[in-house]
């Protein structure tokens, strides 16, 4: 297994800057996630339907993906990183304080598209400070290890958001995504600007100038592995995005009385199982590369929808979540650090990042939106069929183009 490494100007330091690493991700967590899975069953009690509620999800994550890759060369040029962190939890508090004070559709979208463009940057961001404090040797390792505290933050943050929901109701479910996005804020400053190495950070070689020029752009439309990664990911987003906030709407829809826990459970199991998942998807890599952890990603999620469709929402959510659990946990471990192999020396690694979530983005965007609307008129069943189907594109893909796929995959060499 490869050595965390630090610069040897920062060896007493950087394990706390660590330690504000991994409690940044676990409370970030809940900023990035947690009102969305809640935000339909509030709308619900609000007497929307789910196609209009599907639009409003929609409508936030294509704002998000129009300047994913923007905001990712923005990450790569600037060396004020940790202000990508601030401002997606500023607009957490401000999102959460429009939505509880009016749930009018178009001031409900508006708040949605504010988040996403804000919080496009986030995941880039901490990339970008992971890799300029430990540098690409120590990157696999620390992401993991970010990976795993960020699941455990959606988890944590969702059973308390399940409990506050019933307790009190699902306004304090705004109030806590509000104060995890404070916390995230205040961590982030504590990790000094002069502990992050910005050449690191951006993938760029040893006295190797700026990448400014367009050559660098075209890089990334030139690389296969690259693209294929990217295609394989939205396939499988297109269906994977709807399948949880459907399958709570799904829920609520057959009169659970404690709607808010019954979507908290859901978060709760995936993300349990996400904890493991990660930690094996970074110990996997360290023996044989990414490639068989990115297919058992794909293959989840036909097979979490045919369970969706086939059992009932009490018994088959163990089995639906804990499937989303391998998927997403995988996958969270294993892309960035794909693109961070793929594109080293480029010094367009957070770019490229944000190129693959944009690709990946449309189709978890697109994917409420077609959930909502099969659901209103298939009902839920046949649409947890047809969501889950769409992975099936990836595993062709996956496969197909192994021998490419394989060789970046399992060796991290350069295409």
């Amino acid at each position: 297994m490869p050595h965390l490494s630090v610069p040897a100007a920062h060896h007493t330091k950087p394990t706390g800057f660590r330690a504000a690493l991994e409690a940044l991700n676990f409370f970030m967590a809940d900023m990035q996630a947690g009102i969305g899975p809640f935000l339909g069953i509030f709308l619900l009690a609000h007497q929307w339907k789910s196609g209009a509620i599907g639009t409003v999800m929609t409508l936030g994550g294509v704002a998000g993906v129009l300047v994913t890759i923007p905001a990712g060369a923005l990450i790569d040029q600037t060396k004020r990183k940790k202000l990508y962190v601030i401002i997606p939890g500023v607009c957490t508090v401000l999102a959460s304080a429009v939505i509880l004070l009016s749930q009018n559709f178009w001031i409900v979208g508006l708040s949605q598209v504010a988040t996403a463009i804000a919080g496009a940057a986030i995941v880039p961001a901490v990339m970008a400070i992971t890799l300029g404090l430990v540098k690409q040797k120590g990157f696999n390792r620390q992401n993991g290890r970010n990976q795993a505290w960020n699941h455990a933050g959606n988890m944590v943050g969702a059973g308390l958001s399940g409990y506050l929901g019933m307790v009190y109701g699902m306004h304090a479910i705004f109030y806590l995504s509000a104060a995890f996005g404070v916390i995230s804020i205040i961590l982030v400053s504590t990790i000094p600007a002069s502990a992050i190495d910005d050449r690191a950070a951006r993938g760029m070689k040893a006295g190797k100038d700026d990448a400014n020029d367009t050559s660098s752009y075209k890089e990334l439309l030139e690389c296969k592995p690259l693209l294929m990664l990217a295609g394989a990911l939205a396939c499988f987003h297109l269906g994977n995005g709807a399948m949880l906030p459907m399958y709570g709407l799904g829920a609520a829809s057959q009169g659970n009385s404690n709607a808010s826990m019954f979507v908290a459970m859901t978060i709760v199991i995936a993300q349990l199982v996400m904890i493991g998942a990660s930690i094996v998807a970074m110990r996997s890599a360290d023996k044989s590369g990414y490639w068989l952890v990115m297919l058992l990603s794909f293959l989840s999620l036909p097979i979490r929808g045919l369970v969706a469709a086939s059992l009932n929402y009490h018994i088959g959510l163990y089995p639906v979540q804990a499937l989303d659990g391998i998927g997403a946990g995988l996958q969270s471990v294993a892309v960035p650090a794909l693109v961070a192999h793929i594109l080293n020396g480029t010094g367009r690694i957070n770019v490229g990042q944000g190129a693959v979530m944009t690709v990946q983005g449309v189709g978890a965007a697109l994917s409420p939106a077609i959930g909502g609307w099969l659901a209103q008129s298939m009902g839920f069943k046949p649409a947890f069929m047809v969501l889950g189907s769409f992975a099936v594109i990836s595993i062709f893909i996956w496969v197909y183009y192994s021998k490419t796929l394989r060789n970046v995959c399992d060796h991290g060499h350069k295409h």
